[in-house]
């Protein structure tokens, strides 16, 4: 029965992954009206730590040299730092939560290029051709927001170097993770990866920010859901899947991250699709289907 749960988990790892980490963007804009993305995120990073170090601290048995802790640190500042740190102050700086995940669709061709760069992991013609349609996919899911003055007058200089703060982490953390943390107990990484950014995120907070915090039920259930599903869920289930599959085919998901954002966006807050999205979520879907069988089958010959 425990072999069977677990075939079926390995299995569905990138469909959970999805549909986990679509929900940050949704989280973020529950949470970020009554705090700071600094001392949001100071916070969040704290109450993790305060799940996962006696987790560690019982369960886990690993000797790790010093240079892996620094790796650790390093993969961390990249992933949980720039990456959440961009996207959280864009979307408090007004930057609607569909164009951020736009601009974070771009990574799995970013990832591609610097993976083919730097790790030789080979990238087919067909996998190149079903990124760039996925990428247009996630162009006609996104297009309606740009069409709304909301959207509109979250795009700013600020706000999109912010945005690429944020993907680059995103990408370079995901290669720097292949590279340098492949291999250790996912619990162990999770817990050395928060330790090292909550001081700099800390420092962020206390130098940029002034601290306070409106906790009203919103708040609360957007700290919790972010904590539990977003920071200890989907970031397991993302660094499980880097170490399980190429860096190119793990980022390839991250296309779907705006489609699955826009639905529950349909449930949450009543945002009508239109049809052009339904197109644009359809080219999605088949386009990283065709990438992610076509890398299968590379690996299995």
């Amino acid at each position: 029965m425990y072999k069977f749960f677990a075939r079926v988990l390995e299995q569905g790892a990138p469909i959970l992954f999805v549909l986990l980490w679509s929900t940050g963007f949704i989280g973020g804009k529950l949470g970020l009206p009554y705090a700071e993305s600094f001392t949001f995120l100071a916070l969040r990073f704290a109450i993790v730590l305060l799940i996962v170090v006696p987790v560690v601290v019982i369960f886990v048995r690993v000797k790790i040299k010093p240079i892996m802790i620094f790796h650790c640190v390093v993969a961390g500042l990249l992933i949980h730092g720039l990456y959440l740190g961009g996207v959280f102050f864009a979307i408090e700086h007004g930057m609607s939560a569909g164009v951020s995940s736009l601009i974070m669709a771009l990574q799995p061709l970013l990832t591609a290029y610097l993976a083919w760069q730097f790790l030789n992991e080979k990238i087919s013609r067909r996998q190149m051709i079903a990124l760039a349609a996925a990428l247009i996919g996630v162009g006609l899911v996104i297009v309606p927001k740009f069409l709304g003055g909301a959207s509109v007058e979250g795009i700013s200089v600020i706000n999109l170097v912010s945005a690429g703060i944020a993907l680059l982490g995103i990408t370079i953390g995901s290669i720097y993770q292949k590279q340098f943390v492949n291999g250790v107990d996912v619990r162990f990484v999770t817990m050395v990866q928060y330790a090292g950014v909550i001081f700099p995120m800390a420092i962020f907070a206390l130098v940029f920010e002034t601290g306070e915090i409106n906790w009203t039920g919103e708040f609360v259930f957007a700290l919790g859901w972010l904590v539990i599903v977003l920071s200890i869920g989907a970031i397991v289930l993302l660094l499980f899947l880097i170490g399980r599959d190429s860096v190119s085919k793990t980022a390839s998901l991250f296309y779907l991250v705006p489609v699955c954002t826009t639905i529950i966006a349909y449930f949450l807050f009543d945002e009508k699709l239109q049809p052009i999205q339904l197109l644009g979520m359809a080219v999605v879907v088949c386009s990283v289907a065709i990438g992610a069988r076509t890398a299968k089958n590379k690996k299995s010959k």
